[in-house]
């Protein structure tokens, strides 16, 4: 059998862990407690999908690599599933709201929809609808 984990931690650095969290927080986002400090916030993505926040000092700590420059590069795209294209429009829309930037315009591929943003600290998230029913037809 393949190699599957039951959990995913992305760890993010932040330039300002305060405003990251209340971004987030806009969002509708929540953050265990138990793993959050002054220096790292804990973001519950789903059950079984989390995001550190950590400030960049704490970062340096896991990594000897330069941290990424979001304004002039990207390191990643984090990607969420939305349950429909509403759901999409409206996380993006309250990114944006919040002092997030535009990534991308909206995609509309039939079967799958997405649209992008960039939060306060210039990482790239993208939020998608897919039509499992449609892609069950072919």
């Amino acid at each position: 059998m393949a190699f599957q984990s039951k959990n995913i931690f992305i760890n993010l650095p932040v330039k300002d862990l305060n405003k990251s969290i209340n971004f987030f927080k806009e969002l509708g986002f929540e953050f265990n407690q138990q793993f959050s400090d002054e220096t790292t916030a804990s973001m519950i993505i789903s059950e079984n999908i989390f995001a550190l926040m950590m400030v960049e000092e704490r970062f340096k700590g896991f990594s000897k690599k330069e941290i990424t420059n979001t304004t002039t590069s990207a390191e990643a795209i984090l990607c969420l599933s939305a349950e429909n294209r509403e759901q999409v429009d409206q996380l993006v829309n309250k990114a944006l709201a919040s002092g997030g930037k535009s990534y991308s315009e909206p995609q509309d591929h039939g079967f799958m929809y997405g649209w992008g943003f960039q939060d306060v600290d210039g990482h790239i998230w993208e939020v998608v609808y897919m039509d499992e029913n449609a892609l069950n037809q072919e």
